[in-house]
């Protein structure tokens, strides 16, 4: 048989990727920088198509990879702020030419409603203000769900275990085989107690613990490991949950 060098090389990264799980040195310095970098609000200095976004660059390479490989029809994202990942998303459905995102706020602030209304990408983005877990709300989504083969779905608003479960439960069913219901901000289940004073949000009450109670009565979702072994720096450690069945 003659060599495939493209196979060779996902072959050789994908040995890379998992031996990253037992490179202890590797891991303990990313947990260093996971620590500290948290601390200092790292993923509040960057910025997409001149929007912030705030995300560490490693998990938006992630959600670019996810976004390729599922070529979603609907990405849903609870939590707007400046809309940074709204456009991020968007920007990367107009490269794929197809697509839009359905962006959720319990408060889209003005200023914010109108720099994204007035972006290029507003042609892929529709915005609903409302409380993500609010029943009526939930079922405004679900007309744009309905019928799409490819459904993607964001969980980054109120990061509390009881909120994020009610999220998982309600939005779990939109996501379709294949594709991804990304969790953000498990990482605070790995953070120092009140590393961050004044969040409702803490360490045994947050997105990676509802993440460990959602999975035990949904086998339809798995942990995707190869990202989370790949990231290693990221806000979303054990929140890639990738549809099986």
């Amino acid at each position: 048989m003659k060599n495939n060098p493209v196979q060779e090389f996902i072959d050789e990264r994908h040995h890379r990727i998992t031996s990253n799980n037992s490179n202890s040195r590797l891991r303990q310095a990313a947990d260093a920088f996971n620590v500290e970098s948290n601390k200092a609000q790292y993923s509040y200095n960057f910025s997409w198509m001149g929007r912030p976004i705030i995300q560490y660059p490693q998990d938006m390479i992630a959600m670019q990879e996810i976004i390729w490989n599922v070529q979603p029809d609907l990405i849903i994202e609870t939590g707007i702020a400046h809309g940074g990942s709204l456009i991020y998303y968007a920007s990367l459905l107009e490269l794929i030419g197809k697509g839009e995102v359905l962006g959720i706020d319990i408060d889209i602030r003005e200023h914010n409603r109108k720099e994204i209304e007035s972006h290029p990408m507003i042609k892929r983005i529709k915005m609903l203000q409302g409380s993500s877990v609010d029943g009526a709300l939930v079922r405004e989504v679900e007309k744009y769900a309905v019928g799409k083969k490819s459904v993607m779905v964001c969980l980054d608003s109120n990061h509390t275990h009881r909120h994020v479960l009610d999220e998982l439960k309600f939005y779990s069913s939109f996501v379709t085989t294949g594709s991804y219901l990304v969790v953000f901000d498990t990482i605070v289940e790995d953070l120092p107690e009140n590393y961050l004073p004044g969040r409702a949000w803490t360490r045994g009450d947050n997105p990676k613990t509802a993440v460990h109670e959602f999975l035990k009565t949904h086998p339809e979702f798995i942990i995707d490991t190869d990202i989370d072994n790949k990231l290693l720096v990221s806000v979303a450690p054990q929140g890639y949950l990738k549809r099986i069945k």
